[in-house]
């Protein structure tokens, strides 16, 4: 495919995540913290957020199999993944943080559960979305 028409698509697929709700503005301001110097800034803080979240939501499910279930461990977890969601702009990873967190403080542990399921499922959505978007990106450089 030509540049220009990669372009194109890319910008596509990036209009599409934030009009899907997959993200918000706070993925336009680290869009703008990248320039000539440094052309992958962008796709490098996504990949640390990849990195950093495969170990909270491992330490997630680690102590989601701990009988008596300690909510306050699985809430200051979860913030810490809320945090890393929301400096990357994933909007839809945080709703469901968020909701999780709602769950801890009332100790529901079903709710828990089944609202890190959504957590999980939305960020493995979200990464498959965006290494599309990145690496057409790259394509149309």
């Amino acid at each position: 495919m030509e540049g220009n028409q990669l372009q194109c698509q890319a910008s596509y697929v990036r209009n599409a995540l934030f009009s899907q709700g997959y993200l918000d503005e706070q993925f336009l301001q680290l869009e703008e913290l990248q320039d000539e110097a440094n052309p992958n800034f962008v796709e490098e803080v996504v990949k640390l957020f990849y990195t950093d979240s495969a170990r909270l939501i491992r330490n997630i499910e680690l102590t989601l199999e701990n009988t008596p279930r300690d909510f306050e461990k699985l809430d200051n977890i979860m913030h810490q993944y809320k945090g890393s969601s929301t400096s990357i702009g994933a909007k839809k990873v945080k709703k469901e943080c968020t909701q999780f967190q709602e769950y801890c403080k009332v100790e529901n542990v079903d709710g828990c559960v089944r609202t890190f399921k959504e957590v999980k499922q939305e960020h493995a959505t979200l990464k498959r979305k965006l290494e599309n978007y990145f690496q057409l990106v790259r394509e149309a450089r």
